[in-house]
């Protein structure tokens, strides 16, 4: 008797298949397990502090210059206000570490209830 149900199939290399994968992953709904939200979290709780820093320390940084700018090359007309913002923006270079690390243990003491409960939840899985 012949075989006349002959079917061909066909597989894709390892590398194709790795792609087909990756592409595949990529339209799926992700689910976000309890590990990604506490990294999220964690993450977050410096993101504010690092973004007003980093502000405050360049508006510090602009002033600075601003001042030196007008105390060097207009020595004559604008030496005070020149030697004002010097000092604004020294201050406010100075003052950006110390915000960055006040906001930053703010928002940690505010995410502490949820980190602590991803955390034992977390532990008490393995």
């Amino acid at each position: 008797m012949k075989d006349n149900n002959k079917t061909f199939t066909y597989m894709y290399s390892a590398k194709q298949q790795e792609e087909v994968k990756s592409i595949l992953q990529k339209y799926i709904p992700k689910e976000e397990d309890k590990m990604e939200q506490l990294r999220r979290l964690d993450q977050s709780a410096e993101s504010r502090g690092t973004f007003i820093s980093i502000l405050v320390g360049t508006v510090g940084a602009l002033l600075l210059g601003l001042g030196m700018s007008c105390t060097m090359v207009w020595e004559d007309t604008l030496m005070l206000p020149g030697i004002v913002f010097g000092v604004m923006g020294i201050v406010g270079i100075a003052l950006a570490y110390p915000l960055f690390i006040s906001i930053t243990k703010k928002q940690r003491e505010k995410l502490a209830p949820e980190i602590m409960r991803l955390s034992q939840e977390l532990m008490g899985e393995n």
